[in-house]
């Protein structure tokens, strides 16, 4: 495996789970693949959970990390070809990629939706210039469409702490005050369509999310009936992808609460994080002994260190 974008990257996802629960059990067996070996963690928006474990992860193999938040430690980057370069960004990606690339043996990029053009986001404009231009392996630290690397880990975690062979997994939308991208939601379906679970997705009329993310999965918008006997509830917010980037409802009745999961089978909790406490989740929930939500995100360095082998072993 070269690049790591999507599920698709995995060379086999059963291999891959093997590896993750390899590098849970004895995270330090693999320290001579990352040695005398750097990698560069790029932060074009904001980050806690993804840049504490990846760069962990990054560690725990040996390797040396450096990180650059775009925005705050270094020039601001122009992302569009052909532009006349008269504003407030002197340097382009197209130079700014092959000289990271120089520095280092991997490149982490995070970079969010802008919700300035849903074609600009769904062709993934800047990591695949990354990927192009950089010459040395990428893996997505979350994209303008999906987030690889917690989707990764939300399986870990479901297979952590399924009871059953098949259980129900629901993704529910959930409030938010702000537009939030997609890119959680899609990345989390396509992960378990490769999976045997049986999967519902719950939502308003309007959310519904990009046909290549969903494929035949249908949506459920009683979401009362979606939580009926759930074995997993995992809440997200996301905006509208038909009407691009804008946020339809702010429904407080869709909000996870104790007697949305009283209906499921004392289903866990998950949520990827940051979370907005009584507005995508209540206190009662998200602070009771059926949410794994602190689990999962500790599956994040799980995850980020199965890709990395994977990749490492590659470059030998």
């Amino acid at each position: 495996m070269r690049h790591f974008t999507s599920v698709h990257d995995l060379p086999d996802l059963n291999e891959a789970l093997k590896i993750a629960f390899e590098m849970k059990k004895n995270p330090f067996a693999y320290q001579h693949l990352g040695k005398n070996k750097t990698m560069v963690l790029i932060f074009f928006n904001s980050s806690l959970r993804t840049r504490l474990s990846t760069q962990k992860a990054a560690m725990n193999l040996g390797m040396n990390t450096m990180i650059l938040n775009v925005n705050q430690d270094g020039w601001q980057l122009e992302s569009e070809l052909g532009i006349i370069m008269d504003g407030d960004k002197p340097e382009h990606l197209r130079e700014a990629i092959p000289v990271i690339g120089s520095y280092c043996d991997i490149i982490g990029v995070r970079s969010f939706a802008q919700f300035k053009s849903k074609e600009d986001d769904y062709q993934e404009k800047i990591i695949n210039q990354f990927i192009d231009y950089s010459g040395v392996p990428v893996v997505s630290m979350e994209a303008a469409t999906r987030h690889p690397l917690q989707s990764f880990a939300d399986h870990v975690t479901i297979e952590e702490f399924k009871t059953k062979e098949r259980p129900k997994v629901v993704l529910t939308w959930a409030p938010h005050p702000k537009a939030l991208p997609q890119a959680v939601p899609n990345s989390f379906v396509e992960w378990m369509r490769q999976t045997d679970y049986e999967l519902v997705v719950t939502h308003p009329e309007g959310y519904e999310l990009a046909p290549e993310f969903m494929g035949d999965v249908k949506v459920e918008y009683d979401q009362k009936k979606a939580f009926s006997n759930a074995d997993f509830i995992y809440a997200k917010n996301w905006a509208s992808y038909s009407s691009y980037g804008q946020v339809l409802s702010r429904d407080r009745k869709w909000t996870v609460d104790e007697e949305k999961m009283a209906l499921t089978n004392q289903a866990k909790f998950m949520h990827c994080l940051p979370v907005r406490r009584n507005i995508i989740v209540s206190d009662g929930v998200i602070d009771s002994p059926d949410s794994i939500v602190i689990q999962e995100a500790a599956n994040r360095e799980v995850s980020a260190q199965a890709v990395l082998k994977m990749i490492l072993e590659e470059l030998k």
